[in-house]
């Protein structure tokens, strides 16, 4: 995937991963969307959009406030706030609706910023893929409570612990991973970012009323059956309302199953984009 970016309004630098796949595939676009304190790099470590490049346009970005993008302190990072974000994204590098509907892959806090797009903007959306979703906390867990004191006081073995909680199995929790981490949110602006985002995501709920205005969307929805963050039994709040779901347990698998089980994942992922609903 080539790394790209560009300029929002405000003079707003976003970076971005790109890969073109298939040209006679261009009517169908994947848009990845990262978890709170992660970046596109997370989904390219895992070769996860590459795979799916091969038959898919493929795209992966950073939000702003996280990963290599810039992190304005003048702003609340709201849900609403990256909807609008993901919105003149698309529009700024042409995936406007004019080459195919697009497809939302969102993981955590990402899966909460796809519902709010998708409930705004409909028509621009041809499926959605929630993974390990949040969207129906009404506070943090204890979990996130750690995670959030990490992200404040960092050190390697604050974010190790958590991060090893994360997971199904500790061992595969990777020193680079824990490194990366530390140097981005040490940057400037990322604290800042990660606990506005933070305290917005654990306090608010998707309203059950306006997520019917999405419920004939096809919806893959993917939870590792061992996360610790998010409790599995928020499926069954989207399960509730979405009427074109499907469901994947993701077994041995914590709160990104995508991490731990990369070729699962993409055979999941290439079978609900291969059925036509």
């Amino acid at each position: 995937m080539k790394d790209k970016s560009i300029i929002l309004n405000n003079n707003i630098k976003i970076r971005y991963l790109e890969s073109e796949g298939d040209r006679i595939s261009d009517r169908h676009i994947f848009l990845f969307i990262h978890g709170l304190g992660s970046s596109a790099d997370r989904w390219l470590d895992l070769d996860i959009p590459d795979a799916l490049s091969k038959c898919y346009h493929t795209i992966a970005v950073d939000l702003i406030g996280f990963g290599g993008s810039d992190k304005p302190v003048d702003v609340n990072y709201t849900i609403e706030k990256f909807a609008d974000f993901i919105l003149e994204f698309i529009d700024k590098i042409g995936l406007n609706g004019d080459n195919g509907k697009i497809t939302l892959v969102g993981h955590s806090l990402g899966g909460y910023i796809a519902v709010e797009f998708a409930i705004r903007n409909k028509e621009l959306i041809e499926k959605l893929v929630l993974m390990d979703s949040s969207g129906f906390l009404k506070g943090p867990t204890p979990l996130l409570e750690q995670y959030l004191y990490a992200a404040k006081y960092t050190s390697y073995d604050n974010v190790r612990s958590v991060f090893e909680q994360l997971v199904s199995q500790p061992w595969r929790v990777l020193p680079a991973v824990i490194n990366t981490f530390i140097t981005r949110i040490n940057s400037p602006g990322a604290k800042y970012a990660f606990e506005s985002a933070y305290k917005n995501s654990t306090t608010t709920q998707i309203d059950l009323s306006r997520l019917k205005s999405i419920q004939d969307i096809p919806t893959l929805i993917i939870w590792g059956k061992n996360d610790n963050l998010i409790p599995i039994e928020h499926i069954d709040l989207f399960k509730h309302v979405l009427k074109k779901h499907k469901v994947e347990k993701i077994e041995d698998a914590g709160h990104a199953p995508f991490a731990e089980k990369p070729a699962i994942i993409c055979e999941i992922l290439l079978a609900f984009l291969s059925q036509n609903n």
